[in-house]
Parts: C-alpha cells; sequence; structure tokens
C-alpha cells in the first residue's frame, strides 16, 4: 500500500495550533481500576484509528463535517488529515485523557467550495492551542476544549485503497511540494487519467487526449513519450494542459491513499487525483 505522504507547509494558519511539535506517546489507556480491586475495562485506543469528523460545535453552534473530514493520531506521535479542504499534519502529545496539537502544517490549496473552506478554518480556531478532553465510546470519539467546543468523529473499517489501474482519476489539483491550486472551472471534472492493465495510461489534459506508456513499479511510474491530439483551447486551458504534460517528462513517484492519488513528477510538479474504479 502506498500511503500519501504529507509533504506540508507551514502557513499563518499555524497560530491556530491545530498540531503540536512536541511528540509524545498515548498513555493512561486501560490504565485505571474499578472499585473492589478489579480492573477496568480497557478503553477503546484513540490512535492508529481513522476518525471520520462528523460536526464541530462551536459556541453552541453546530456545523457538519464534509463528507471526507477526517483525522488519524498515529502511535509513533504524528497526526495527519483534512478537514475539509487541505491535508494537514504534525505531532501530538497524549497524556491520560488529554490530547495537545501544536502548531499545524498544511498545504496551501484554495478549494472552490467556500463551505468547506469555513469548516476548516472554524476547526482551527476551534481547536487553538489549548489541551482538550478526549473521549472514546466505542466507535465515537469528542474531542473537547475548556469552554465546551467540541468535535464529533466515528470511526469506520479500514477501507482498501483504490487500484492504480483500472480507475479514472480525476484530476483535481495541481502545484508543487509547497501548494497545490485546483484546476481552472473550465477544465474542472474533465482532466482525467485511466492506466491500463495493457501497461499504457489514457486520459484527458482539459483539452486534448493523451496516450502514453506507463509502468509502474515500486512507488514509480516510468512514461513513455507522450502521443496526443492536436485541438487549440482557450489560453487557460492550454496553460494547464502544459503544466500537466511535465508528468511525462521523467519518472514519476505516485503515493495512493484510498480514493486519492498523488503524482510527482521529475521536476517537482505535483497532480493530486481522486479515483472512481470504471
Amino acid at each position: 500500500m502506498h500511503t500519501q505522504r504529507l509533504t506540508l507547509t507551514l502557513t499563518a494558519l499555524a497560530s491556530a495550533g491545530l498540531l503540536l511539535t512536541a511528540c509524545g506517546t498515548e498513555s493512561g489507556a486501560g490504565s485505571a481500576t474499578g472499585t473492589g480491586g478489579r480492573s477496568a475495562q480497557p478503553e477503546p485506543p484513540l490512535t492508529g484509528v481513522r476518525w471520520t469528523v462528523d460536526s464541530l460545535t462551536l459556541d453552541g453552534k453546530k456545523y457538519e463535517a464534509p463528507g471526507d473530514a477526517h483525522l488519524k493520531i498515529g502511535k509513533d506521535g504524528r497526526a495527519g488529515g483534512s478537514f475539509g479542504c487541505n491535508s494537514v499534519g504534525a505531532d501530538v502529545t497524549i497524556k491520560a485523557d488529554t490530547v495537545e496539537f501544536g502548531e499545524p502544517l498544511l498545504t496551501k490549496r484554495a478549494c472552490m467550495d467556500e463551505s468547506r473552506m469555513r469548516f476548516e478554518k472554524s476547526v482551527l480556531l476551534a481547536l487553538g492551542k489549548e489541551k482538550l478532553t478526549a473521549k472514546v465510546d466505542g466507535a465515537r470519539m469528542t474531542l473537547t476544549t475548556a469552554k465546551g467546543d467540541r468535535m464529533a468523529f466515528t470511526s469506520r473499517p479500514d477501507e482498501p485503497d483504490t487500484p492504480l489501474t483500472g480507475t479514472k482519476w480525476t484530476v483535481r489539483a495541481v502545484g508543487d511540494a509547497k501548494s497545490a491550486a485546483p484546476l481552472p472551472k473550465d477544465v474542472a471534472d474533465k482532466v482525467h487519467l485511466t492506466f491500463g492493465e495493457d501497461g499504457k495510461v489514457r486520459g484527458n489534459l482539459g483539452c486534448n487526449d493523451v496516450t502514453a506508456k506507463a509502468e509502474a513499479k515500486d512507488g514509480r511510474i516510468t512514461f513513455g513519450a507522450p502521443a496526443t491530439t492536436r485541438k487549440m483551447c482557450p489560453g487557460a486551458t492550454m496553460a494547464t494542459e502544459r503544466r500537466l504534460l511535465k508528468l511525462f517528462d521523467g519518472p514519476a513517484r505516485y503515493e495512493i491513499e484510498r480514493n486519492t492519488l498523488k503524482l510527482t513528477a521529475a521536476d517537482g510538479t505535483v497532480i493530486d487525483a481522486s479515483g472512481a474504479a470504471k
């Protein structure tokens, strides 16, 4: 499985203090003892679980989360996820039922859906630099601030990563290691790539169709020279196409997490795509 590594850049939102710079380890789970000298049942795990964000309650008002918002706290003291738009990652300290996050590292994608951006910003502002109280009850978790703001989560069974081949990958953003920008509106949802079992990739770059050899092995794809149609399109569309063609200039790295594909071209161009099995 190729897990998408978060190559992130610190932004001004770091002042919101979501994710911590000091590593820690989880402690306290299952250590409490009940009355009568009997040990209490071990608490469900907080770490190593992909928590889907259900909602945020801020100043008494409840906001529903975007469907793909999530948080995962690793046993190595690292946390990562997304609250609607950008990828977020950092270190985290857990002591008993207290969780402390520090400065967030975020991508700088500007999502077209304003409601996602508002929810993301609200989460960062709500969590702040304070300690949070965590409560896990089976498949549910809550993180609560001292003043009562609360995030609710649900854990779901792990889903397998979408396969590279046989999947229609719709390109959502293009950028570099530090930032990503959504595709222009006139080509959004039109740019796609499909890697076939025959060792070729086929798709559309926003204007022209493209075909090329593509051999995937050990997290890398070796492309052949691309063959494209020769249509001419408006300026912004052609500019996007030229950026996407950089993918074929040399071996590219690829990473898949669930239904998200990240392609990194030889020159550092990064392409983000979401997948749907054909």
